[in-house]
């Protein structure tokens, strides 16, 4: 049977575009995206560029607030420091109930980002990183740690974004999570939760 491929549209598109380049930082936090401007640099309609800043505001990304243009979301020391002190207990939990488990979705997720070519965009790494976190939520089994989970998405995603100065080198970033992986399957479950607990005190490198 053949299945039709849907054509990916302007909304998607640029929605896609602006989405890669706030999680790379070339678009800094505190931006303003003023609808005329993208209009003109992207050669859409102003209700399209509407429509996918709309997408970001959603996910997070962006704030918008009445008659003024949307910008992307500051995320300060004290949020993240805030974001961590919420991610611990849960993160927390993961590891306790993954002890000795392999999860193969964050294997692959980690497959993906050690397979990024040098010149890969900073936004494919926040993804991958973020989809192996994911799997491991995910693979619990309880929808109600997962949608707490998914509240912390977006200020972790832009956290993420700090994170590039201090991985120069991509293959170290590979390696933690390679390491965490095979903490979590090992036993007892008190080493799991130590690993988990290990690889969440960091810093967040420069704004």
């Amino acid at each position: 049977m053949t299945v039709p491929l849907r054509p990916v549209s302007a909304v998607t598109a640029l929605a896609g575009e602006l989405r890669r380049r706030v999680l790379s930082g070339e678009i800094p936090p505190g931006t303003a995206l003023p609808e005329q401007e993208l209009s003109a640099a992207y050669g859409v309609a102003r209700p399209t560029v509407r429509e996918a800043l709309a997408v970001l505001v959603h996910e997070g990304l962006l704030r918008r607030e009445r008659n003024r243009s949307a910008q992307v979301v500051e995320v300060t020391e004290a949020d993240l420091d805030d974001l961590m002190f919420v991610r611990r207990p849960l993160e927390d939990l993961v590891a306790a109930s993954l002890a000795g488990r392999r999860v193969a979705e964050a294997d692959g997720a980690l497959a993906r980002m050690a397979a990024l070519p040098p010149d890969a965009p900073w936004s494919d790494v926040v993804a991958e990183h973020m989809a192996l976190h994911q799997a491991l939520v995910v693979a619990v089994g309880s929808p109600r740690l997962e949608r707490l989970y998914a509240a912390l998405a977006a200020e972790t995603r832009l956290g993420l974004v700090r994170l590039r100065s201090s991985y120069p080198d991509r293959d170290v970033l590979v390696a933690e999570h390679r390491a965490l992986l095979d903490a979590i399957v090992a036993v007892p479950e008190e080493a799991a939760r130590r690993a988990v607990a290990e690889h969440l005190d960091h810093g967040w490198g420069a704004p």
